[in-house]
């Protein structure tokens, strides 16, 4: 994941949260531009501490940020959990009927 991909997600989760760059920046901790200079000029990154301060603020997990296909998010979870109670033979299964 690029730099210009992290910035657009911290926005993206942002707006989910019904945040403003604002209310996010104080959030953090941060003074109250940070937000706005980060995803306007998209010529820096926050540290580790800030992204992980900016994902529990928005609400969601690292997981869920870094998910490759974020609209499926839910779905692929929901299905995953529904994978973990099958039987083995269940399992094996689906996967034969999946290939």
């Amino acid at each position: 994941m690029d730099r210009l991909e992290i910035i657009n997600r911290i926005g993206y989760f942002r707006n989910k949260a019904k945040l403003s760059q604002k209310a996010l920046s104080i959030d953090i901790d941060m003074n109250v531009g940070y937000i706005n200079r980060l995803e306007c000029k998209k010529d820096f990154l926050p540290s580790l501490e800030v992204l992980l301060k900016i994902i529990q603020v928005c609400g969601i997990t690292e997981e869920e940020f870094f998910y490759s296909d974020i609209p499926h998010y839910e779905q692929d979870k929901q299905i995953i959990n529904q994978l973990k109670h099958l039987p083995q033979e269940k399992r094996d299964s689906l996967l034969i009927l999946l290939k």
